[in-house]
């Protein structure tokens, strides 16, 4: 599978900034406060730490990198101007250094004050304005190199269809791919194969091409006068994957209510939708409240992933994860982690055991399933064995709540477009699913399980499902 570049440059950034966080934080102690006789790393070593001091400056660091999360600074920047990067940089920390001061009189830090955070709030600001206008021209270098794209499908042939193509390939510092043309054959057929593109299938097989492929976006481009009620199907099907549409006006009859932003990629503005019906903010907000929770666990529940682990190699043989490849955002595969709880080699035997599968549609389950050592079975009874997909999380691959991540078999054997939409949001380690009953729920509930979640995101919600998790965990119930 292929190094995820994306997620990459995000945690990369954000690694960048909690160390300039630190870095200012040290530089206005040290220009505010100047040490007597100069300062020597022998005092600095000898500075009385507690932990409380610690904890609290844990805390602070959290609520700074969430701040840069909400201001937007980990989101794609290939479409913004310097210009406006710097600018939302300079809210993130003015925001931050607000909440700083707010933090130093609710917990009486006495080293804050209004010069401390003035100093803090220059260091700060001046060194991620530097770090991202040096990463630009690195990130432009990676995107002219095929990294971190966005696929985008292009759906139309005319002149207008490769223009914008024309523009996409013209710009490759954006990292924009294009995945493909669909059209039908048409009078400028014979045009549109003299500019050495290709169709890579026509409307009818637009549903099994994005069964099939990765598509991030697709550009609507089609004579709307002989093709709305063409196109409105088209956009349907997109819908149903839960991929971003582009088009040039509001002239679509969308259903629901999806997030709308414009972006300039030629000398027009182009209306990005996308189905999300929270918006960006709630991603974000998603993502925030993801990271700081998984940091939580894994350090509380690391000593039982220790004893786990052990556990595992002595009591069977083969490697303590259980790795395979799963289907998540947008139909990206990726490896998740699990501990092992099969004897190794299990995926091979799964053929020959079809006939016991329990679940209907394409999931696979069997309650007393031949493979699972005995270990495994207290393991899965207790879903002590899914704990390693917190680093899923981390690496930004999973959310702690969202669909069940499917695997590439399972994913296979879909046979309704509607379902897909599933795959429009990070895939979880719990979920409705999950606390409904597991396997003894139907496959189509269970979808339909997924679906709500979706249209009824919430943070709340979040809470909720995760805070009814543990009961269900304990009981034991519909593990398989």
């Amino acid at each position: 599978m292929p190094f995820n570049k994306h997620q990459f440059i995000k945690q990369l950034a954000g690694l960048f900034d909690l160390g300039v966080l630190v870095a200012s934080f040290v530089f206005a102690s040290v220009a505010v406060y100047p040490w007597p006789h100069g300062l020597t790393l022998t005092r600095l070593m000898n500075v009385r730490i507690t932990l409380g001091n610690c904890l609290l400056f844990a805390l602070l660091l959290v609520v700074w990198h969430s701040i840069f999360f909400l201001c937007g600074l980990y989101l794609s920047k290939r479409l913004t101007s310097r210009r406006e990067e710097i600018v939302e940089i300079c809210k993130a920390t003015s925001l931050g250094a607000v909440v700083l001061l707010f933090a130093a009189k609710i917990f009486h830090i006495g080293i804050v004050q209004p010069m401390f955070v003035l100093f803090f709030w220059v260091c700060c600001t001046c060194l991620i304005v530097s770090g991202r206008l040096v990463a630009r021209p690195l990130l432009r270098m990676l995107r002219r190199r095929g990294k971190n794209s966005r696929f985008v499908l292009i759906i139309g042939t005319n002149e207008r269809a490769i223009e914008f193509a024309r523009q996409l390939t013209e710009q490759p510092e954006r990292g924009y791919k294009i995945a493909g043309f669909v059209d039908d054959v048409w009078d400028g057929t014979e045009t549109f194969n003299a500019t050495g593109h290709t169709r890579c299938c026509d409307f009818a097989g637009l549903a099994d091409f994005l069964r099939h492929n990765v598509v991030d976006e697709a550009a609507i481009y089609l004579p709307l006068r002989s093709y709305y009620e063409h196109a409105s199907q088209l956009v349907s099907q997109c819908q149903q994957h839960g991929i971003a549409i582009r088009f040039n006006s509001h002239i679509f009859n969308f259903r629901g209510a999806p997030a709308a932003g414009t972006q300039d990629i030629d000398q027009h503005s182009h209306i990005v939708a996308t189905y999300n019906p929270k918006g960006v903010w709630s991603i974000l907000i998603k993502r925030v409240f993801d990271l700081s929770l998984a940091i939580v666990l894994l350090v509380l529940v690391a000593p039982v992933l220790v004893l786990v682990a052990l556990l595992i190699k002595m009591t069977s043989s083969g490697p303590v994860f259980f790795r395979q490849v799963r289907v998540g955002l947008n139909k990206r595969q990726f490896i998740m982690y699990k501990f092992r709880t099969m004897i190794d080699g299990a995926e091979e035997m799964q053929n020959q055991l079809l006939s016991m599968n329990e679940m209907t549609g394409p999931a696979f389950k069997i309650t007393k399933d031949p493979r699972v050592t005995a270990l495994g079975r207290f393991l899965r009874k207790t879903s002590i064995d899914e704990l390693p997909q917190l680093l899923n999380v981390l690496m930004g691959d999973m959310s702690l709540v969202g669909p069940r991540a499917m695997s590439l078999r399972d994913y296979q054997l879909f046979d309704q477009d509607w379902q897909r939409r599933r795959f429009s949001i990070r895939p979880g380690i719990t979920c409705l699913w999950q606390i409904e009953g597991r396997s003894l729920i139907p496959f189509e509930q269970w979808m339909r399980l997924d679906m709500r979640y979706i249209d009824e995101w919430s943070l709340w919600l979040d809470l909720k499902i995760l805070a009814r998790t543990i009961p269900v965990v304990l009981r034991g119930t519909g593990a398989a």
